[in-house]
């Protein structure tokens, strides 16, 4: 058992190989953004939402073109007409979720495409069975839990809203996403201690399966464990941090 000190105050969840497999987020969700994505832009173009997600792709995609990056595809004035901008954004959102890219304009569309199947109840949120008796002991014990993921702040909602337990959100107290930087900077951490209202970056027990990850939020003062779940990528060795295979071995 890994003993959780009680002086740390909250608890930072990474979701992908961490709360969540891996392969839900590949086999499933990913697969459901890519596949959806055309119909999705066809249905809502034209909206103030979706307007939103296409300048944000516009900005993303012109930064890619002037760095040179594979798979960017010019996107064509509105003036074009509807279909061949769509075609364009396609075009893009493929190459983007192709390369695993953790950008916001290609998670917060994603997030978009997302609801609709969350609502429509083709997709459920699946966590692993240690997670929901975790969460719920923790808030019972008035342990704050956070989620922070590459994926929007709507994703993570949505998720954690819609599982295979059900609603877990009432055991959450707020979705950090790369808003506040990316998952692999020190600084993003930081600010994630400036929102949760402890004293100290060390009162805060952060959760993640990505070496990166760990490296950079134990640089920023937070503590630290490494999840290790079927299908995760391996450690380095020595590696240096304390690791789990399950949340129940988090004890406070």
């Amino acid at each position: 058992m890994t003993r959780f000190d009680r002086s740390q105050q909250c608890v930072v969840m990474d979701i992908e190989g961490t709360t969540s497999p891996i392969s839900f987020v590949t086999d499933v969700l990913f697969p459901y953004a890519r596949d959806n994505a055309r119909k999705h832009l066809d249905a809502t173009y034209g909206t103030d939402e979706t307007n939103g997600d296409i300048a944000l792709l516009r900005a993303q995609v012109e930064q890619d073109l002037a760095e040179g990056v594979a798979g960017a595809v010019p996107v064509p004035p509105n003036e074009a007409g509807k279909d061949s901008v769509i075609d364009a954004l396609v075009a893009n959102v493929e190459a983007m979720i192709k390369a695993d890219r953790k950008i916001t304009s290609l998670k917060q569309l994603q997030g978009h495409i997302w609801r609709t199947g969350f609502e429509g109840q083709e997709i459920k949120g699946v966590v692993f069975e240690d997670v929901p008796p975790a969460l719920e002991k923790w808030h019972a014990s008035g342990i704050k839990a956070y989620i922070y993921s590459s994926g929007s702040r709507e994703a993570q909602r949505l998720i954690f809203g819609n599982t295979t337990y059900g609603d877990l959100r009432k055991y959450l107290c707020g979705f950090f996403d790369t808003t506040v930087g990316t998952k692999r900077e020190p600084r993003s951490y930081y600010e994630i201690w400036q929102s949760v209202g402890v004293d100290r970056p060390s009162q805060i027990l952060f959760l993640t399966d990505v070496h990166q990850e760990a490296t950079a939020a134990k640089a920023a003062g937070l503590e630290v464990l490494i999840s290790i779940r079927p299908g995760n990528a391996p450690l380095p060795e020595n590696h240096g941090f304390q690791t789990i295979t399950s949340f129940a071995e988090v004890m406070i």
